[in-house]
């Protein structure tokens, strides 16, 4: 990592991140810890359709889904590129519609074993991510809810896009691109009854001033100023 006087010009390697992240844990101890507001959505809720959309990318275990968007919105789509953590949301996923009471420790996540909730599972990078056209991702497993036409949801938009510490293994070039691409999916952006949230840990300016971005060689990710 740069000292305080520099800023850095290096460009996140997605498979140097994903080979990082791939040496940690699969549960809530090997993922970030969540610490998110869930009330800043609920605004939002009143003026929301009856059957809400929620994208979770980058979501690890699936923290954020079964903790916060499960209870905001009717159906997530979570993405996740590495494997053992997708795998892990996956099983937590299945383990959830099961009828028997979770292992201690564990939570069903709500909604899946009524069937009034969905969580669909996809594998991929952001890099390679368009929400409204998620076609060079791998689709994994659609649990809960099951509309009579499942294709319908695919380009039809989101309510709600959570980015929660991943935007850092984007280069420049492929965050704008990305936040350009989830922009043109959300469903009423101008409403203003649709957003994206970002959560991602951030560093001061240069001591002169100028803008400043940190490399991080173990994880091969950037933290950004705030602008």
């Amino acid at each position: 990592m740069e000292s305080d006087e520099e800023s850095s010009t290096a460009v996140p390697n997605v498979n140097d991140g994903i080979e990082y992240w791939t040496t940690q844990p699969a549960n809530y101890d090997g993922v970030l810890e969540l610490s998110t507001v869930p009330s800043s959505l609920r605004p939002l809720q009143s003026s929301l359709p009856s059957r809400t959309r929620a994208l979770d990318v980058g979501a690890g275990v699936g923290r954020v889904t079964s903790d916060v968007l499960l209870y905001l919105v009717s159906d997530v789509v979570l993405l996740e590129p590495v494997e053992s953590f997708v795998q892990q949301a996956l099983a937590s996923c299945r383990a959830s519609t099961s009828t028997e009471t979770p292992h201690r420790g564990q939570r069903a996540w709500k909604g899946l074993a009524d069937g009034s909730k969905s969580v669909t599972l996809l594998q991929g990078t952001l890099q390679d991510f368009d929400p409204m056209n998620p076609h060079r991702v791998t689709f994994l497993d659609r649990i809960g809810y099951q509309p009579t036409q499942p294709l319908h949801d695919i380009g039809s938009g989101f309510d709600v896009i959570w980015c929660q510490w991943c935007l850092g293994h984007l280069s420049d070039a492929d965050l704008v691109a990305f936040l350009r691409r989830s922009h043109a999916a959300l469903k009423q952006s101008e409403k203003g009854t649709s957003l994206i949230v970002v959560k991602e840990n951030l560093c001061q300016d240069m001591k002169d001033g100028s803008a400043r971005t940190v490399f991080d060689e173990q994880d091969s990710s950037l933290t950004r100023l705030a602008a």
